[in-house]
């Protein structure tokens, strides 16, 4: 069975490298075949999710090849958590460039399969810290990742959690403004990639590369996804709906992140404040 599975790991990364697709960071597909996947969704059967449009199904038996598929897996149904669908962290991961030997800061790590990938990216001279503010699931984190020393697992708000200076910072839940702290650490040509969400869950990916003391923005795509407690402000939420109103899907028309509130001669170039930063509007929209 153990030759099947690793076969079948194989064969979901592989399917991952063309899907996404994977074409600047090989060791990313190594990962993904590497972590076993069913050592952080729980016994069998699985609650399966072929699609975020499609109805959940139940698993016919307990084969763990169910899991080595493109889908979302349920960890919590009556709260809509889920493990990620691989191919959207894939995809956020090959935007990150994520390397051997880097510090990473994941805020979100669930029962923590997408730490492991994260490890297994950065290899034994690398760090993740996994933070995850739900105390159960910090703890089925914690004995899920026994495998990984370079995986330290912090059950605690992932905005206020610091660990010194870092390469990367990846959310996996949508606040409405990135902690001031996530900003602060990141090192030269250190990368921060977070969901920016409206009231109804949806917004975009907002990747910030720091170049010395300003920061790159762009989106890389559309996201829907669970709101990050803590991160969240009501009206910051309906003023981001109401800039996305009309835009397509991930279209955002920005090029830096400032921190603080704009200066009146830069009211022009904002296109959306919240929260101790502003986004600035690219010249050409």
């Amino acid at each position: 069975m153990d030759d099947t599975l690793a076969a079948a790991r194989r064969w979901y990364a592989e399917d991952l490298r063309y899907k996404v697709p994977v074409l600047r960071n090989p060791q990313l597909i190594e990962a993904f075949a590497s972590v076993p996947r069913e050592q952080f969704v729980g016994p069998g059967p699985w609650r399966i999710i072929s699609d975020p449009y499609s109805d959940a199904f139940l698993t016919s038996d307990t084969d763990p090849r169910w899991l080595y598929h493109d889908v979302l897996v349920t960890i919590d149904a009556n709260r809509n958590l889920n493990n990620g669908m691989p191919s959207f962290w894939a995809r956020n991961l090959e935007h990150l460039d994520v390397a051997r030997g880097e510090r990473v800061l994941q805020v979100g790590a669930g029962t923590g399969y997408y730490s492991a990938v994260l490890a297994e990216i950065v290899g034994s001279t690398g760090r993740v810290t996994a933070i995850e503010t739900d105390p159960m699931l910090a703890a089925q984190a914690k004995a899920n990742l026994a495998n990984w020393p370079q995986v330290d697992v912090v059950s605690g708000d992932g905005r206020t959690v610091d660990v010194g200076e870092l390469d990367v910072v990846i959310v996996f839940a949508g606040p409405t403004h990135p902690s001031r702290l996530w900003l602060d650490r990141l090192v030269e040509g250190g990368r921060l990639l977070m969901p920016l969400t409206d009231d109804s869950w949806r917004g975009f990916l907002l990747r910030v590369i720091r170049r010395r003391n300003q920061f790159e923005a762009s989106s890389i795509g559309a996201v829907s996804i669970y709101p990050c407690i803590g991160g969240r402000d009501e009206e910051a939420g309906k003023r981001l709906h109401a800039a996305l109103e009309g835009l397509p899907p991930g279209k955002i028309p920005i090029r830096a992140l400032h921190v603080g509130d704009p200066q009146c001669d830069n009211a022009e170039k904002v296109w959306f404040q919240g929260p101790g930063f502003w986004l600035e509007r690219h010249p050409a929209e």
